[in-house]
């Protein structure tokens, strides 16, 4: 009896198999339609959170710049630059009602990790805030394009 149950167990072993090649080749296939399907919408999401995240700091940022002019009668200079809305600047003009800590507790970067850009008396406005966006030149499109405060996302 023992023989022949030994012989059972060593034939149940000997019959299991792994997948077979086409089988593992068909779900490969299906998972690359899958990843081909859902890579572009979640890229496209990505740059749309990037962008949108752009025009959060902006507004931040230009909401510290108003209480920073209404506390010292002008906005920081190009050479002050926005870490003026951090720490109080050394350079003229230098602020005569700075508040305590400042404007901002620290400074956004742009989604790729660079610094705004910053202009006072920008271009045609008060100030120019503006991001050159992924590649960090100027001009470009989709994910490299620019970002600035006065124009509207869109």
């Amino acid at each position: 009896m023992k023989s022949m149950q030994s012989t059972n167990e060593v034939n149940v072993k000997t019959q299991q198999k792994g997948f077979s090649l086409i089988e593992i080749m068909v779900v490969l296939v299906i998972i690359g339609l899958l990843v081909g399907i859902v890579a572009p919408n979640v890229l496209q999401n990505v740059d749309e959170a990037q962008k949108q995240t752009v025009f959060a700091n902006f507004k931040s940022i230009e909401t510290s710049l108003k209480m920073y002019r209404l506390d010292n009668f002008v906005y920081p200079s190009t050479e002050q630059g926005l870490e003026a809305l951090v720490t109080k600047p050394a350079l003229d003009p230098v602020p005569a009602k700075y508040r305590k800590g400042g404007y901002l507790p620290d400074l956004p970067k742009d989604p790729w990790g660079r610094e705004y850009l910053y202009l006072s008396p920008g271009e045609g406005h008060e100030y120019d805030i503006y991001t050159y966006g992924a590649d960090g030149v100027p001009g470009g499109e989709g994910q490299n394009a620019d970002y600035n405060n006065w124009e509207k996302p869109q």
